[in-house]
């Protein structure tokens, strides 16, 4: 059964406010501009899915705390202050339907503003001596760095293996759920061995989550109409880069040639959906989608069997069976 995130929140709707409480605290500033932009930040706050994987994770394993509001807030800044970034690195005027820090405030303004957030979460951490959970974030934050980096090298020639996709994706995308999941057992055990477990589960929830992004381009009955948005973009998804592998040299050198040459052209980039799914490209990243949703099931299957257990399936779920 599918659940809106609305119903999957219930459980831990007063958890939510109480963070979002603690979070808001973490953005004040005596500076009266920065303080018009983290009430900016606030109000558009997107679905709060990093924070509840974060409580849901506690919840698990024991009793909320201020710790665990804590380590939601710190995951919130520090995401918060890379999607800034990105926004300036992408030249993005929109995010979440609302402008971008830089549309409005201009670059120069959004970097600082960035930077004041990762600062913000950074004493966050320090100030309540929260240095394992600091840990955890810092390990994401620099793979999140060096996945971009790693794409952006790899998108400029085109030849990402599958080996260096799951590289940047666990990186760029999965560190980042992974890091909520193991600061929410963390914030209420010490258990290194779970709390590497939840990480796991964390992880493999994220690279299906790309996965399931990657499946977008090229659509189906169940997942929407093909945008080929990633193939105008020069980016080297998961359902590509296996028909790729398993294509002629001719065939090869056709489709790379229209994904650097000709990739504004709407003909051409349906034909490189046609291709992809001709080769297999979408069948076989369904297939790896379900095979990392399996194995984060089997993790949860190993703890403790409450109704957090069976809300985090739900989340899990929801990640992977959106529309969009």
């Amino acid at each position: 059964m599918n659940l809106t995130l609305e119903d999957i929140k219930k459980p831990i709707n007063k958890d939510l406010i109480a963070f979002e409480t603690t979070f808001s605290q973490s953005m004040k500033t005596t500076v009266p501009l920065l303080n018009t932009i983290m009430g900016y930040i606030v109000k558009r706050k997107g679905k709060l899915v990093r924070p509840m994987f974060v409580l849901f994770c506690a919840k698990l394993h024991g009793e909320l705390n201020e710790r665990t509001y804590r380590g939601a807030s710190l995951i919130e800044l520090l995401h918060t202050a890379t999607l800034v970034h990105d926004d300036v690195v992408d030249g993005s005027d929109m995010r979440r339907g609302f402008f971008s820090i830089n549309a409005l405030w201009k670059n120069k303004i959004a970097v600082l503003v960035g930077d004041f957030l990762l600062a913000k979460g950074l004493l966050l951490s320090i100030d309540n001596d929260d240095f394992d959970m600091l840990k955890i974030v810092s390990e994401s934050v620099k793979k999140m760095s060096e996945g971009e980096l790693l794409q952006l090298e790899k998108a400029r020639k085109l030849d990402i293996t599958e080996e260096v996709y799951y590289d940047i994706i666990t990186k760029k995308t999965a560190s980042l759920i992974a890091s909520c999941c193991a600061i929410g057992a963390a914030s209420v055990i010490a258990d290194k061995t779970i709390i590497e477990k939840m990480r796991a589960f964390g992880e493999y929830t994220g690279i299906a989550f790309q996965i399931k992004d990657d499946l977008f381009d090229y659509g189906n009955t169940d997942i929407g109409k093909p945008t080929g948005l990633d193939i105008k973009d020069k980016k080297m998804t998961l359902p590509l880069i296996y028909a790729l592998n398993n294509a002629s040299k001719d065939e090869r050198k056709k489709i790379i040639y229209i994904i650097k040459n000709q990739n504004k052209d709407k003909k051409k980039v349906a034909d490189v959906i046609s291709f992809v799914k001709e080769k297999g490209g979408f069948e076989y990243a369904k297939q790896q989608m379900e095979i990392n949703i399996n194995k984060a099931l089997d993790i949860l299957k190993e703890m403790p069997q409450n109704e957090f257990n069976e809300s985090l399936r739900h989340l899990l779920n929801f990640v992977i069976s959106r529309k969009k």
